[in-house]
């Protein structure tokens, strides 16, 4: 008998286009270990990637905290430098380690929970990084549109805040859609040349200092003058969560663990080449950005008169950039100018990086995504256009995005830390254990002190978890009848009963579909009794029965793994899954497949209100099995000469 023909592909030249490396497997994560070496990078190249959001915090770190420390900028930074190397760092190389298939700490909770529970805390969590990312995205190239209409070359004409940044949104759309490869390469040219303008920038600048000792002794007697060496940490730590912006880029950094490069023995069970160069990743990234910040931090404190840090000040939002208008020259200047907004316009790569490795991982395993979403064109475009409203509702302005981006990047933490703080415990691990539960009072604190003083950020938070939500209840909901299982496999028993049960009964293997209750001879003999009567089922055939067990009905797609047990006279396939009905269904069909012989299967006739079977359906893979049986075959297999025969008696 011939198998069922495989979907067509798009006949569109665009569509096949759109959809061209997009993974037909729901089940199982996002990458496919056999084909992701082919598409991996040295670490020190993703590492560029995800830098370009984290090192472009450069660009406007040292004015935040001037204008939250002032002289005390240096010292303040210093903690978050210490929170970043003591704290953080630590924290996401245990993420690393423990989920290193680009997860993130959001698999990590995961497993501490199950069922729907599991489930909605995944949707609550990509909800933030939802928030967090598309932001990082709409924010970065609102601050580049910021530098480029506010430079004195750029024509009057080109003032216009959000054309100009759905120009830039647009334009890195389209990288992503040209390919991750593309990407990454521009991605390194950026980095490169930026840190090493800002290098130029900060050594400059001290040796300004040196020039003009006065302002160190000028900053010293301002710093001193007024506080104790225990008062300047302490105020130092409470403004650490206006500062905490400088720690985006962790999350990203694992999330994009998939293009890491590893070693040619890496399993997908045991990465350990990939593991290690993503604590490289890790490490050098944040001991870079730590210098870098203290550095600054200092420069431009010492250097730059405090009213210029100041709304509509020369140094707001472009402290390195205004010390190198001051001593290094026009062309310089300007140069350092066009590469601070390039990587401004470019750190959002690392955000949509995340997003198309985190939404494919999750949802349309949760059956909460349709499977084109598994290609990552057709995701670029969707964020891409939520980048556009966004933009367009904020009008492009820095300032009144700022709150939802802490949100969505301080949430996204927190839960790492919570994650590695519930590791540690598991493992026994109390002096660990201690350490990330201080780390997440840490994080706890900076969040509390953000909301209070923004709500604005989990009120947009909130409408990003509403939203995906709602679409992944209703995509769950329409995707419902389909197969729903990855593959099928019977154990030796199992295939004995099957091939034995073809050679009888002329050709009909005729299976009766049973829910085990005591599972003894009785049960079978009365089932099989009333199916006869019911059904006309002829006495001298033989029948099988077929049971599945529901494991966890939140999940989506599945294995279904059948064994064979005889009770009495009686033979049952049994096998475990999320859904009846679809385990059912592709039972049958692998069973035709494998016999050569159209199964028939019979069900006794269920009574009750259809809407409540629907939601037993929905929440718990049961309800009214029958007519739901019988429209996955009829989706999963068109032709009707090739179907599996459904019965009802009763």
């Amino acid at each position: 008998m011939p198998k069922p023909k495989p979907p067509l592909l798009p006949q569109s030249p665009f569509l096949r286009w759109l959809l061209q490396g997009q993974t037909q497997e729901v089940e199982g994560p996002f990458e496919a270990e056999s084909k992701a070496e082919k598409h991996t990078h040295p670490w020190w190249q993703v590492m560029c990637l995800t830098g370009v959001d984290y090192f472009s915090t450069l660009g406007y770190q040292p004015g935040i905290a001037a204008l939250a420390a002032g002289a005390l900028s240096p010292f303040a930074t210093l903690v978050l430098v210490i929170v970043t190397l003591f704290g953080a760092l630590p924290m996401y190389r245990r993420v690393a380690e423990e989920s290193p298939h680009g997860d993130g700490s959001i698999s990590m909770l995961e497993r501490l929970l199950s069922f729907w529970q599991e489930k909605f805390l995944v949707l609550i969590l990509i909800g933030f990084a939802l928030t967090g990312f598309i932001i990082t995205i709409t924010l970065s190239a609102a601050d580049a549109t910021a530098h480029i209409v506010e430079n004195p070359l750029v024509p009057h004409w080109m003032d216009q805040p959000v054309a100009v940044t759905l120009i830039l949104i647009g334009l890195l759309g389209g990288i992503f859609l040209k390919g991750f490869k593309e990407a990454i390469g521009i991605a390194i040219l950026l980095v490169g040349l930026y840190l090493v303008l800002s290098g130029v920038v900060i050594v400059n600048g001290f040796m300004e200092i040196a020039r003009h000792p006065e302002v160190w002794q000028n900053w010293k007697q301002a710093v001193f003058s007024s506080h104790s060496w225990l008062s300047i940490f302490g105020t130092s730590f409470l403004l650490f969560p206006n500062l905490a912006l400088g720690l985006s880029g962790f999350e990203t950094g694992v999330l994009v663990m998939p293009q890491i490069q590893g070693r040619s023995s890496d399993t997908s069970e045991k990465p350990v080449g990939r593991i290690q160069n993503g604590k490289k990743l890790l490490t050098t990234a944040a001991l870079i950005m730590s210098v870098l910040l203290l550095c600054s931090s200092l420069v431009t404190t010492l250097l730059i008169p405090a009213a210029a840090f100041k709304t509509g000040g020369e140094a707001n939002g472009r402290a390195l950039a205004y010390l190198a208008h001051e001593h290094l020259g026009p062309i310089f200047a300007t140069a350092y100018d066009i590469s601070t907004i390039l990587i401004l316009w470019f750190a959002g790569a690392s955000a949509m990086a995340g997003l198309l490795n985190i939404v494919p991982r999750y949802l349309p395993k949760y059956g909460m995504a349709p499977e084109w979403t598994l290609a990552s064109r057709p995701l670029v475009l969707i964020f891409t256009l939520i980048a556009f409203v966004v933009t367009i509702i904020f009008k492009a302005d820095v300032n009144a995005q700022a709150a939802a981006y802490a949100t969505g990047v301080l949430a996204l933490m927190g839960s790492a830390a919570v994650a590695t703080t519930l590791s540690a415990k598991h493992k026994s691990q109390r002096l660990l254990m201690g350490f990330f539960a201080a780390v997440t009072v840490i994080f706890a604190y900076t969040i509390a002190v953000n909301l209070y003083q923004d709500l604005g950020g989990l009120k947009i938070a909130g409408f990003f978890i509403l939203l995906i939500t709602f679409t992944s209840l209703i995509s769950r909901v329409f995707r419902a009848t389909e197969l729903r299982v990855s593959e099928v496999t019977l154990d030796e028993d199992a295939r004995r009963f099957v091939r034995e049960e073809a050679r009888h009964n002329h050709g009909r293997i005729r299976i009766i579909a049973n829910r085990k209750n005591a599972g003894d001879e009785r049960e079978y003999r009365l089932k099989e009794a009333q199916v006869r009567d019911d059904t006309h089922i002829p006495e001298d055939d033989v029948v099988l029965f077929l049971e599945i067990s529901i494991d966890d009905a939140s999940d989506f797609a599945h294995r279904l793994d059948l064994y064979g047990v005889q009770v009495g006279p009686h033979r049952i396939l049994r096998g475990t899954s999320s859904s009846i009905p679809n385990a059912l269904a592709a039972a049958l069909l692998h069973i035709r497949d494998e016999t050569g012989r159209i199964p028939h299967i019979y069900f006794g006739w269920t009574e009750g209100n259809p809407v409540l079977y629907l939601l037993r359906f929905m929440l718990f893979g049961e309800g009214d099995i029958a007519p739901v049986t019988r429209e996955i075959l009829r989706k999963a297999e068109p032709d009707p000469r090739h179907r599996p025969y459904v019965h009802v008696g009763g």
